[in-house]
């Protein structure tokens, strides 16, 4: 309920329920505010924001709006409150603003000082008995700058809940703790940056700011000690005034050395976005605050992983392979070479002897571009992404059932389902920002949430009920939850009559999947699957989410498919808080495939098959396109070895690390007539090429990249391309003039412009609406409205109606037998991306983990005589590798983990050919092997890996253990003002 609120005699806007901060904020009220984030709510430790409302005293962040209330924000006694509040504050912080590295407009301190004109402290600065902890290697904190206002405590408690910061409040001295002890590393902290992103002045900073912020800043210690003591012994005279108008100054001349550009993330789906901080090409820090995935949050690689972009290792110009050995050459030399050997190879083998793999590191532009070589300058549909390796299956199972292959609503919309259930998801690990949303609803508002996992990871540790199923038969205990569920009356038929089509087939084909049948294969008890189906059916919103434990199988498809199916039989889509949640993998994974980068579709997931669609694009692009589907990533392999593909051009697809059976792989580039490369580093894949082409980074151009959510966020140029390389988009034009097209592309907004005109679902999407960190989710409609939540009308079917898909159970292609004895599980891991191209290149996340390793249970460990740091063998029918083991209890039996972090021995060493069946994405998961110990080496992580520490979990800052304290009073404005008086 809206009214309006009476504010120093004025009458301003107001909500129901809203706090009072917030509108004073709105209202333009200078209110001070040390402890406040709106991002975080009420914390209540500073006392800074003091107002008086119905004459009484109160804290503004703590306080709820009332229709009937008088605010008062300019009196004696609030003044007098606040500088009361605040002088305890300088207690425990020293003012040496000009030559800190924080000294940049934001830090709230300083602007307190300001707003308060404050000119002397009555209580003097104390030092703490602590010493500065740079234990970290990507931030440190400052206990003597520290001013206890628990920022970092709550969004570490509440907004990150990794749990690892507490304050003892009844310590003498408190400080911020790791842990309950005093040092960052060997603590369960997670290098998340929550911390430091929020602290409010120079307590926590990252390492990359210190000495390369300010003018002044980058001094030796020594004379910025002598600094600080001068201007210090300035302030009895002078005042704080003179003293913060040079500070104000000098933070004004380094708008001059610092650039602030917003960049979205180029690891994981979630599509974090933030302000990067550079001055030069040094990156100062990443700061997070208006992102619409992420506000605050990052993780360690989004937060600190950007080394990569600066490597020495970088390519810097072409290469072409002579006589075995590289050579450089110019871009002309290098594109000719590649448009005189397409121009040939289409001549004598036809179009479709050539095949193009786009990337999901690329933006949307440039996987559109990708496509439209393929297809309109060359004349082949042989165009893929790296979604056949990982998410494809999940797009799939949702075509067939709901009609789009993305996320039914918002990561936000996550947080408001009354049970979220994960499977085969490592989502702490893989999507730590998303996953953080999950447990915070979880912790704070009671969401239930169930996990099925082989492995205990975060997210089943912290659950309401964990299921392990047997590897391979989530479709099984998935399916036998429908029957039961539709057996015992608690399926939402009236929403399935309105608005699911085929629901006696989908009936007919739930018979085989009794409760005692689900628990025979799956090996859960039919009592747990009982009580998880109860839940299902009984809560208010239910969202799946699920990644590459459930795709990479061979029925991945369809397990995404059944998945699908008990949210259509229980109601769960066309609402907020409800529905399927296929968790993206790499930071465009969706966007490459939603513009056209598959070899069925075009741009919009408009088939290639379709006369009418083709006959669109044809007429746009001027040239006449193939009917016929291309070969995908896996096929593409197989088409290779009996000569109809000859050429292979690869985007930013570190192919050989990536693709299964990784023996057949090399094998298959070897063979190739022309292969192409393009990206930043000489890869594994790369030294099979024929051309390497030097591509820009995310953080060297412009364009959109596609989340999880099917959010479409812009990216802008945070440095000028390395000298030597060039855009991709920019790539692509080039050698498509070459070959007879006459693009004229000068920005990445007219390539958009053109997928919009083209695209039902991009209609309404222009760079002008998606400026600064306004995004869109499609289907974007032509006056620019969006869907952050899909169905609400019904589904992109021609009757409008979902279909329910049956779908059967076959048995996973790799079973355990006497010989290959053991199940190898395998997947991301949090502090490294993918085989860690990229990570490896920073030296923080090669400090906290050097390479992968294997867990293995402690059961297994004592049968086979395995210790922490064995060196063991893993043989599969495929392959060969060893590995260091770490023994944890996350993994029970003969289960094993092994992480895809490394390059020189990835897990693909060992997998083979078999694939889902539907879309023939590999079957990474069903990998049985055996194991032997060949000798004993260092544990694989060092003993301050996070993976150690020991977690203090409380509900937030738990200010009133502050309050309780014998040295606190709440300021009292009468009595302060009086004191100050007599002074």
């Amino acid at each position: 309920m809206s009214f309006s609120l009476s504010i120093d005699g004025e009458r301003f806007p107001a909500s129901s329920g809203e706090r009072l901060i917030d509108v004073l904020n709105r209202s333009g009220k200078k209110i001070p505010q040390v402890c406040y984030h709106p991002q975080l709510g009420p914390i209540q430790t500073c006392d800074t924001c003091m107002v008086e409302v119905d004459g009484r005293l109160i804290r503004a962040c703590g306080a709820v709006v009332s229709r009937e209330s008088s605010v008062i924000t300019e009196s004696a006694a609030v003044q007098a409150a606040r500088l009361e509040a605040f002088d305890r504050i300088l207690e425990n912080h020293e003012l040496y603003c000009t030559v800190c590295d924080n000294n940049n407009g934001n830090c709230a301190v300083h602007n307190a000082t300001s707003l308060l004109e404050v000119e002397h402290q009555n209580r003097p600065f104390l030092p703490k008995p602590y010493s500065q902890d740079h234990s970290n290697p990507f931030y440190r904190y400052d206990p003597d700058q520290c001013i206890l206002c628990g920022r970092c405590v709550e969004a570490c408690q509440n907004v990150q809940v990794n749990e690892t910061l507490s304050i003892r409040w009844e310590d003498k001295h408190p400080r911020v703790l790791w842990d309950g002890g005093e040092t960052i590393a060997g603590s369960s902290c997670v290098s998340c940056g929550h911390c430091v992103t929020v602290c409010p002045c120079n307590a926590l900073m990252e390492t990359s700011m210190l000495g390369h912020a300010g003018y002044f800043t980058g001094l030796r210690q020594s004379t910025l000690e002598h600094l600080i003591e001068a201007v210090k012994a300035l302030e009895p005279q002078t005042g704080y005034g003179p003293i913060l108008e040079v500070s104000q100054a000098e933070a004004a001349l380094r708008e001059r050395l610092i650039r602030r550009t917003k960049t979205v993330c180029t690891y994981c789906g979630v599509g974090c976005s933030f302000d990067i901080w550079t001055r030069d090409r040094h990156i100062l820090k990443v700061e997070p605050g208006e992102g619409p995935a992420n506000g605050i949050s990052t993780c360690v690689k989004g937060k600190f992983g950007w080394d990569y972009i600066n490597s020495p290792t970088r390519l810097k110009a072409p290469l072409i392979r002579e006589d075995g050995h590289f050579r450089e050459a110019t871009w002309d030399e290098a594109l000719d070479l590649i448009a005189n050997k397409f121009q040939q190879l289409k001549r004598d083998h036809g179009p479709d002897s050539m095949e193009f793999i786009s990337s999901s590191k690329c933006t949307n532009e440039e996987s559109f571009l990708m496509q439209k070589l393929a297809r309109a300058v060359v004349g082949t549909n042989n165009i893929d992404n790296c979604s056949r390796y990982c998410q494809t299956p999940a797009t799939q199972g949702l075509s067939r059932t709901v009609g789009y292959g993305g996320d039914a609503g918002s990561i936000r919309d996550i947080e408001k389902a009354g049970l979220v259930v994960i499977v085969g998801s490592n989502t702490a690990e893989s999507h730590p920002v998303l996953a953080a949303r999950v447990k915070r609803a979880h912790k704070l508002r009671g969401q239930r949430l169930i996990v099925a996992d082989l492995r205990e990871n975060e997210m089943a540790r912290r659950a309401d009920i964990h299921l392990r199923p047997n590897p391979s038969t989530d479709l099984v205990w998935i399916s036998a939850i429908s029957r039961y569920i539709l057996d015992r009356g608690l399926a939402k038929l009236h929403f399935v009559k309105r608005w699911v089509n085929q629901f006696e087939e989908f009936k007919k084909s739930l018979e085989p999947f009794t409760l005692e049948f689900a628990e025979r294969v799956s090996g859960i008890p039919a009592s747990m699957l009982k009580t998880v189906a109860e839940e299902i059916a009984a809560a208010d919103g239910v969202c799946f989410l699920w990644a590459m434990g459930v795709t990479q199988h061979c029925g991945g498809s369809d397990t995404s498919t059944s998945i699908s199916n008990l949210l259509l039989l229980t109601g769960n889509y066309m609402r907020e808080g409800a529905g399927a949640y296929p968790l993206r993998g790499h930071n465009n994974v969706q966007g490459a495939s939603d513009f056209g980068s598959m070899p069925n579709t075009f741009p919009g997931y408009q088939h290639v098959g379709n006369s009418e669609i083709r006959a669109k694009f044809e007429k746009k692009w001027n040239v006449p396109l193939s009917a016929q589907p291309g070969f995908d990533n896996h096929q593409m392999i197989n088409a290779i070895f009996d000569g109809r593909v000859r050429a292979l051009y690869v985007i930013g697809e570190d192919l050989l690390t990536a693709d299964a059976n990784w023996d057949r792989v090399h094998k298959a580039l070897a063979k190739l007539e022309l292969f192409v490369v393009q990206d930043l580093f000489f890869t594994k894949t790369a030294r099979y090429a024929d051309v390497i082409l030097p591509a820009s980074g995310s953080l060297e151009k412009e364009g959109t990249f596609t989340n999880t959510e099917r959010r479409i966020q812009r990216l802008y140029e945070v440095f000028e391309p390395l000298a030597g390389t060039k855009p991709d988009w920019r790539i692509l034009q080039e050698l498509a003039n070459r070959l007879g097209a006459n693009w004229k592309y000068e920005h990445p907004s007219e390539i958009m412009q053109e997928a919009a005109e083209l695209c039902p679902i991009f209609a309404g999407v222009t760079y002008e609406r998606l400026e600064g960190y306004r995004s869109l989710q499609w289907p974007v409609h032509e006056d620019g409205t969006d869907e952050p939540v899909l169905f609400k009308t019904g589904f992109p079917f021609p009757d409008g109606k979902a279909k329910f898909y049956p779908v059967e159970w076959i048995e996973p292609s790799e079973v355990l037998n006497s010989e290959f004895d053991l199940h190898l599980n395998n997947g991301r891991v949090l502090e490294h991306f993918e085989v860690g191209n990229m990570t490896y290149l920073s030296e923080g996340l090669r400090k906290i983990t050097p390479d992968t390793f294997l867990e293995v249970s402690p059961e297994l460990a004592q049968e086979r005589g395995i210790r922490d740091g064995s060196l063991v063998e893993l043989t599969s029918a495929d392959g060969c590798r060893v590995v260091r083991a770490l023994i944890t209890d996350r993994v029970q039996g003969r289960q094993m983990y092994m992480g895809m972090n490394t390059t020189d021995y990835p897990v693909n060493r060992l997998t083979g050919e078999n694939v889902d069946r539907a879309t023939h994405t590999p079957a990474y998961k069903e990998l049985a092997v055996k194991l032997r110990v060949i000798g004993q080496g260092e544990p694989p992580l060092p003993p301050t890996n996070f993976r150690f520490g020991h977690p203090t979990p409380q509900r937030g800052v738990e200010v009133e253990r502050k309050w309780r304290r014998a040295d606190y009073a709440m300021p009292h404005g009468e009595l302060v003002q009086l004191r100050m008086m007599e002074r």
